[in-house]
């Protein structure tokens, strides 16, 4: 557990000071200067509190909180002055959030008190910060395990959306990309309600019924109600609530939003989805690009030319033909994998994973599974020679 507090004053008596008395109960740091406090949260924090004089040389009080609040938002902020006047406690408080503020000369019983209830706090942050990352990280887990089990294609598409998404939010030098790549992810869960046989058949451009196709096209409002009720998830809920949005407006939801009104996450998603179907469907990249260019109005333009760059980004992998035993965690499919009578196990695009290779354990022990199983392998991994030496670059 973080109890770390650092002290910041001008003054290296005061700071001696803070050390003999409250040493025995308390981790403190001393910080000469604004400065050399930035400096100290940058190489060695983060600290749960930091307690600033406000009179100093260069950097006051108020700025250095300010700042620690830019760079370590969870880190408790206090101030001690002797300028206790009607501005600075306004100052203080708009510009640094502070947590308590205090006057000079503080008796040391006060100080320690106010310490104890600023590392309380810290723990309180730290703590509600740890279970909504659990509990959302659990919940996303749950649904794409649902997804996988329920529509191996609809999980197989969104693996491989999330990896291509991945790869242009980083190129275009997006922040919180998490929720990005999270709505990837969780793009197809409402396929759940659509079924396998029907997903497969719209994936590869079949024919499909009327009831089918309505079925389908609401699978993003379904994902969306689901995914709308998890803590921290309601903006992925928009990004995939408008996966099947145009950029000119036309498309579902029909709310009249259209260009940058659209939540840019969902124009990711359309974008990146449409150039999955196209390549999944037999174009290159090159030509599924093409494609996209040719449709006016369809994507964002600024994506679409981040998305022709991130392309050329990524690994050097080969294509190798392995044995479901031979399978490692980290592979990515290159193909589907089937059972012996032509089951559908795992989509193309699907990461290799513990419980994927259990499954397949299973049907090789009492179904029986093909015989040999495409996956891209990083180039590294196969100078080391792993699997067959059959191999083609991409």
């Amino acid at each position: 557990m973080n109890d770390r507090i650092l002290c910041v004053d001008d003054d290296p008596n005061v700071l001696q000071a803070y050390e003999r008395a409250l040493r025995k109960q308390f981790r403190i740091e001393p910080a000469l200067g604004g400065e050399e406090a930035l400096a100290a949260i940058r190489e060695q924090g983060p600290y749960a509190v930091i307690v600033a004089d406000m009179r100093m040389p260069g950097m006051n009080g108020v700025e250095l909180l300010a700042k620690v609040k830019e760079i370590a938002p969870d880190t408790v902020r206090m101030m001690l002055t002797g300028n206790a006047d009607q501005q600075t406690a306004l100052e203080a408080v708009n510009q640094g959030q502070i947590f308590r503020f205090m006057n000079k000369p503080c008796p040391p019983e006060v100080f320690a008190a106010a310490l104890a209830a600023a590392l309380k706090q810290h723990h309180l942050i730290t703590a509600e910060r740890e279970l909504l990352s659990k509990t959302l990280s659990g919940s996303v887990k749950v649904l794409t395990d649902v997804l996988s089990l329920v529509s191996p294609t609809a999980f197989g598409r969104a693996a491989r959306v999330r990896r291509l998404v991945h790869h242009l939010v980083n190129n275009l030098g997006m922040d919180e990309t998490w929720q990005v790549e999270i709505a990837a992810m969780l793009s197809q869960v409402g396929c759940v309600a659509v079924s396998e046989e029907s997903i497969e058949k719209i994936y590869r451009g079949e024919d499909v019924s009327r009831a089918e196709m309505a079925a389908f096209e609401n699978h993003p409002k379904v994902g969306a109600d689901l995914i709308r009720h998890i803590p921290r998830l309601e903006p992925v809920a928009e990004m995939i609530a408008y996966q099947q949005k145009r950029y000119d407006g036309k498309g579902l939801p029909d709310d009249g939003a259209s260009g940058p009104q659209i939540p840019l996450g969902g124009r990711i998603l359309k974008l990146i989805l449409d150039f999955d179907t196209l390549t999944s469907n037999g174009l290159g990249d090159d030509m599924a690009l093409a494609e996209i260019n040719d449709r006016r109005g369809w994507y964002d333009p600024v994506l679409v030319k981040g998305l022709r760059e991130a392309l050329r980004i990524g690994e050097a992998h080969v294509v190798r033909r392995v044995r479901a035993s031979e399978l490692i965690d980290g592979l990515v499919l290159a193909d589907d994998i089937r059972s012996i009578n032509g089951t559908l196990l795992c989509a193309r695009g699907q990461e290799v994973t513990s419980s994927m290779r259990a499954r397949l354990r299973t049907y090789v022990a009492n179904v029986g599974v093909q015989d040999q199983i495409k996956v891209f392998v990083p180039l590294e991994l196969a100078q080391q020679g792993y699997a067959a030496p059959k191999d083609t670059r991409y």
